[in-house]
């Protein structure tokens, strides 16, 4: 009788142990990211360290994107409806143009507004080389950009990367058709 109590109570406490440990992100990788500087559609300067702190979510985009841009983009604005609605404020989003000989602070902020962005917690960026932002996006981001010498349109992925306070992404998703809200909100409350 004393060692079966014994074996419930450790059952028992071990149960709640686990239920008291911190959740994971399923399917998480950790890509730390490089230090960047970068111009904001305000103009002003935008690098790692002034991220640092926050959770973030970011997308490669392009203004004159003929096709996946657009959705992708008002995909992160139905996403950053849903933040709001989870009243997660210290979460941001972060939109680096894979065109930035093109797309100069003005010109994101014209297509930004198209979308109804709230800039409040949304950043575009630009204000790097051609080679950077290549470079950059594939040694850390783990994805292909890759402007043609031929007309305008810039190759890239169509994913949303997470990104924990540190500057390591966590984890990929689709940001073009079956975007994940719940699960993106899920891993940024896992992350906070």
């Amino acid at each position: 009788m004393k060692t079966r109590f014994l074996f419930l109570l450790v059952l028992v406490f071990t149960l709640m142990l686990t239920a008291c440990g911190k959740k994971e992100i399923e399917n998480a990788v950790d890509w730390p990211i490089d230090d960047f500087s970068a111009t904001s559609q305000k103009n002003t300067s935008l690098a790692l360290k002034d991220l640092k702190g926050n959770v973030w979510v970011s997308a490669f985009i392009f203004t004159s994107c003929a096709d996946v841009c657009p959705p992708m983009t008002s995909n992160m604005v139905t996403l950053q409806k849903k933040l709001k609605e989870e009243n997660l404020k210290d979460v941001k989003l972060v939109s680096f143009s894979v065109d930035p000989s093109v797309d100069t602070p003005e010109v994101l902020t014209r297509y930004a507004n198209q979308f109804g962005v709230d800039f409040n917690s949304w950043t575009f960026l630009t204000g790097y080389s051609q080679e950077f932002i290549e470079e950059f996006a594939r040694e850390n981001f783990k994805t292909i950009v890759k402007k043609p010498e031929e007309g305008n349109q810039v190759i890239h992925q169509t994913f949303l990367y997470l990104v924990d306070q540190e500057g390591h992404i966590k984890k990929t998703y689709d940001g073009y058709k079956n975007v994940p809200y719940e699960e993106i909100i899920n891993d940024i409350k896992t992350l906070q």
